[in-house]
């Protein structure tokens, strides 16, 4: 025990004049019978008394403790985190709204697209329409007077072709015998 004694004395010894470790008296001495135990100066704040100014130690910050770090760093990290997850949902709304934008483009081009092929093929109808039409014009308007009997009889069946399908393209068949008449 003497041993354990004789080291905190020496430790005391030591740390007795290091700054860390020095008393600084906030308010007057107290001596008894001499100063009244109650009386202070005007301020109460141990910052304010003379003898905190002449102090040879300096009023450093505090540094901060294990558990207040961690703590800060903890919500240093979640503000980082709900920042770069707000970041991430302000680009996937840009990314989705351009992906929206190059959709309806898309649309766009394929509904141009529809209506040139749409005229292109009414096109190409109109212009197979005008040449049965020109082909049935000269087959009808045929002169037969020179011709061979054998081709006289192939207009006039090409005549009769042409005639049916004008006449009852819509209706349908219906009664042709007038056009089986050896008359015409």
């Amino acid at each position: 025990m003497d041993n354990h004694r004789s080291g905190e004395n020496l430790s005391s010894e030591v740390v007795k004049n290091c700054k860390r470790f020095r008393i600084i008296p906030t308010g007057p001495e107290v001596v008894l019978n001499e100063t009244p135990l109650h009386k202070t100066p005007a301020s109460d704040s141990p910052m304010d008394s003379p003898m905190s100014q002449d102090s040879p130690i300096k009023n450093e910050p505090r540094p901060i403790g294990r558990k207040a770090a961690k703590a800060k760093r903890g919500s240093n990290s979640t503000k980082n985190a709900s920042k770069f997850l707000k970041e991430i949902s302000k680009h996937q709304a840009m990314r989705i709204e351009m992906d929206m934008k190059q959709q309806e483009h898309d649309r766009a081009i394929q509904l141009e697209y529809a209506k040139e092929r749409e005229y292109v093929r009414n096109e190409r109808e109109y212009v197979r329409q005008q040449n049965i039409e020109k082909k049935d014009r000269e087959t009808i308007t045929m002169d037969t007077s020179h011709m061979s009997p054998e081709t006289k009889q192939f207009w006039k069946l090409e005549r009769r072709d042409v005639m049916r399908r004008r006449l009852f393209c819509n209706d349908g068949p219906s009664n042709m015998d007038w056009l089986n008449d050896q008359n015409h």
